[in-house]
């Protein structure tokens, strides 16, 4: 496909933002309005370096100094339904959004609309309890968001999610989200990691997402944000919205996981196709903010962190009073495909 083909593509999609964007606000009360947000924008919101790297096997093509996990050895692969051969490619593809909002039903990826479906949900929250010690709860929205599919910037490529922007999960429904002890029936082995030695263990997953990609052994650590159970809103120790919003999206993702309605594509059993993965590797996942302040410019040559990474450096000035509260996160997600004849 030439840039010629690509240009009416991208000229219509941004004709249709700036349409829901119009909507969206237009849906929002004015006045002391809670409800703040944006829709992201592909062309200038999105960090499409975020793609990379981009491997045949374990050869890298294009890297644009992005760092990697392991992909398949061999650039040559076969799968048996449909029969194929083909060449594995690597590359991490933009799946997913995540809202993380104080305001129930604030769909703050989607312009900032505001919805009232007539059910009662909790709102959010930042409690003091004292100095030193605050805590603090959000309500989650999960998207398909299959950009590159929905873009069409690339046809006929077997190797992309399809479908369009679409709510998949919200937490306001959802009973599990805002207590921690009926939670449990989703992560009974939550009981086992509430001891100071595995609490400790998460000192160490900080420092590797920090410096590279997160310990996918630890998998109840979210690296320098706390823990990943409960699988709730509840935030024990809140730092700061930005720490709070990316633990909480963490959080998410291992929830969708563990309800089997997110699959894993990475690495060898992903040549294939998708597969569950109750127990979900967060090295498999990196994001990208949004919304209030779209991260698309580098910081230690990335705009995509991996999920654990401490935000004191690529968070700062990205949450303010008022409008700058909520948070909408892209979620690009490890593909490896065996690309063949279909």
């Amino acid at each position: 496909m030439n840039c010629a083909d690509i240009r009416p593509r991208l000229l219509a999609m941004l004709l249709l933002i700036s349409m829901l964007l119009a909507s969206a606000h237009a849906a929002v009360p004015t006045g002391g309005a809670t409800c703040h947000g944006r829709f992201a924008n592909p062309i200038t919101d999105i960090c499409w370096s975020c793609l990379f790297p981009l491997t045949i096997g374990s050869i890298g093509i294009v890297s644009d100094g992005q760092p990697d996990i392991g992909n398949p050895s061999s650039p040559v692969c076969y799968c048996n339904n449909p029969p194929r051969l083909g060449i594995s490619i690597g590359f991490w593809e933009p799946v997913r959004m995540v809202d993380v909002t104080r305001t129930p039903f604030c769909m703050v990826g989607l312009g900032g609309l505001s919805l009232d479906p007539g059910i009662g949900a909790p709102r959010g929250a930042q409690v003091g309890h004292d100095s030193q010690t605050r805590t603090s709860f959000y309500q989650v929205h999960w998207y398909a968001n299959p950009i590159l599919a929905w873009l069409e910037v690339l046809l006929d490529f077997p190797c992309l999610e399809q479908g369009s922007l679409d709510l998949a999960y919200l937490t306001e429904v959802d009973p599990l989200w805002s207590d921690d002890e009926l939670s449990a029936i989703l992560n009974p082995e939550a009981v086992r990691f509430a001891n100071p030695v595995a609490k400790a263990a998460c000192a160490a997953d900080c420092v590797a997402a920090s410096a590279g990609f997160p310990v996918a052994s630890l998998f109840w650590c979210a690296g320098c944000q706390g823990s990943i159970y409960p699988m709730t809103g509840h935030v024990t120790t809140h730092i700061g919205g930005v720490q709070a919003s990316v633990l909480l999206t963490q959080r998410m993702t291992a929830k969708m996981h563990r309800q089997l309605t997110t699959f894993a594509t990475a690495g060898s059993r992903g040549l294939c196709g998708a597969y569950p993965l109750p127990i979900f590797d967060k090295t498999h996942y990196k994001l990208q903010m949004t919304y209030p302040v779209p991260a698309t410019a580098k910081v230690g040559g990335q705009c995509c962190q991996p999920y654990g990474r401490t935000t004191m450096i690529w968070g700062s000035g990205k949450s303010f009073p008022v409008s700058g509260e909520d948070f909408s996160y892209q979620i690009f997600r490890k593909r490896n495909c065996c690309a063949g004849a279909w």
